[in-house]
């Protein structure tokens, strides 16, 4: 087992991996920028090293000073979170070329599922349903146009080397295409510095579901159930449960062995997560997660696995600990993304935590490296914290989240709490009946009305 682990992130990841970390009996190496100087993570860790300027280019995102404080303090391996260098191959070659271990997949690996085009034809050849749409990359908007024709509108542009929405298009009709098409591209090359892009059939009522696998050195693959991420906004998630509402035990059971299958058939290993489109009772493969997810408590709430520690020890030749057998789902649980926006408009509001209070109580779990007096810095990526929660079954669970998110106190920044509990108050939601495109309809609903009234 590893002796001392360089945490390569911030905020409540690198706080959830130091906390992973101790109980482990693991030494820790928490990097950070000067915005971040006194972050709790860095506050805690065994050690501490300053990579930079507040600028993720020039800090988190800095390969050389990274590697630089791993051998500066000794460090055994490297775990890169979420976010930031998690899904970066040169960043885990370089991890492995110099001594150390990366605590995550094989480059290779995050290679093949960073191309969502490699990823989709990966996913189809080893047996998994896929969306209708390209064989590869649209080359050229002449080609794409007459290929949409043919499949049929809408369709859905997506950046190859994409995510969270960024370099994604609907095209409803014919005299859009060219246009959508070049500003996906646009998009693509701003954001990911690949401008290749390629087209799906456009689902119009899917729900987002995931499936949590796992996989070690020893050919050894699991899944972890699903994960219902169908409230987004943006093509962000907002709130994530599981079990999901919408799938019964066939169709769970079926998707989790075909998830596994993969894994194992590819000799992954380390934590990912696959992501469908559900609709209509068909499944399709979306695109495969090389890291651990922001809402992977859910997936702990329900299992009373610690994915983070198992993450550590996989990484460390060690067997998965779990099969099939002594894997126990129990009850339902939720999570909450609270971010430091206006409800109403989401802008960021960054500045200083003047008082805060972490809800708590029976099922109810907190993550966050906030604390009163901290002071957001407007450098990085808005979310505060993470609300999770557990309950005997979804009626509870939800009645739990309600009462957890009204006990938290977030004072001198304005967050997305009201949000969440006018989510958990709408009719669609509490009944299970809604789909990726639901909450963006509802929003819309909801400012119109607010206009008419002013």
């Amino acid at each position: 087992m590893f002796k001392k682990v360089l945490i390569a992130n911030r905020g409540e990841i690198a706080l959830r991996i130091h906390r992973a970390c101790q109980e482990m009996g693991i030494q820790t190496v928490a990097v950070h920028s000067t915005a971040d100087a006194n972050a709790m993570a860095v506050r805690l860790a065994d050690e501490s090293v300053c990579i930079g300027p507040p600028q993720s280019r020039d800090s988190y995102l800095n390969i050389h000073a990274i590697l630089s404080a791993a051998t500066l303090t000794g460090a055994d391996a490297i775990h890169p979170g979420y976010g930031f260098l998690s899904e970066n191959a040169q960043f885990a070659r370089m991890v492995e070329e110099h001594g150390f271990t990366f605590i995550g997949p094989k480059a290779e690996h995050i290679d093949l599922m960073g191309d969502k085009v490699s990823a989709k034809q990966t996913a189809a050849k080893l047996g998994l349903p896929v969306i209708p749409g390209s064989p590869g990359a649209v080359e050229d908007e002449v080609s794409g146009k007459k290929m949409a024709e043919e499949m049929g509108f809408p369709v859905l542009l997506k950046a190859a080397s994409g995510g969270g929405g960024r370099g994604m298009k609907v095209v409803t009709k014919s005299e859009e295409f060219v246009e959508q098409y070049r500003t996906a591209r646009s998009e693509a090359k701003a954001n990911f510095g690949d401008d290749t892009v390629y087209m799906e059939k456009y689902l119009s009522t899917p729900r987002h579901i995931e499936v949590q696998i796992f996989g070690d050195k020893h050919g050894n693959a699991i899944h972890l159930g699903e994960r219902d991420c169908s409230s987004q906004r943006r093509h962000q998630k907002v709130i994530e449960e599981a079990p999901s509402p919408a799938l019964d035990d066939a169709a769970r059971q079926k998707i989790g062995t075909l998830a596994a299958d993969m894994v194992r058939n590819m000799g992954y290993v380390g934590a990912g997560t696959i992501e469908f489109l559900w609709e209509k009772g068909e499944f399709f493969f979306m695109e495969m997660n090389t890291r651990i997810q922001v809402e992977h408590p859910v997936t702990e709430m329900l299992t009373g696995i610690d994915l983070i520690a198992e993450q550590i020890r996989v990484a460390a030749g060690e067997p998965l600990r779990y099969q099939g057998d002594n894997i126990r789902f129990r009850g339902h649980a939720m999570e909450v993304r609270i971010n430091a926006e206006d409800p109403e408009t989401f802008i960021p509001s960054p500045g200083e935590i003047k008082m805060f209070h972490a809800a708590g109580g029976m099922g109810v779990r907190f993550d966050s490296a906030v604390y009163g007096g901290y002071k957001i810095p407007p450098y990085y990526d808005s979310m505060v914290g993470k609300l999770i929660v557990h309950g005997k079954d979804r009626e509870e669970c939800m009645a739990r989240m309600k009462r957890a998110i009204r006990e938290t106190v977030v004072d001198g920044v304005k967050t997305t709490l009201p949000l969440h509990l006018w989510i958990l108050e709408q009719p669609e939601f509490i009944s299970g009946d809604y789909n990726i495109h639901w909450l963006e309809k509802k929003l819309a609903e909801k400012a119109a009305a607010a206009a008419e009234k002013k």
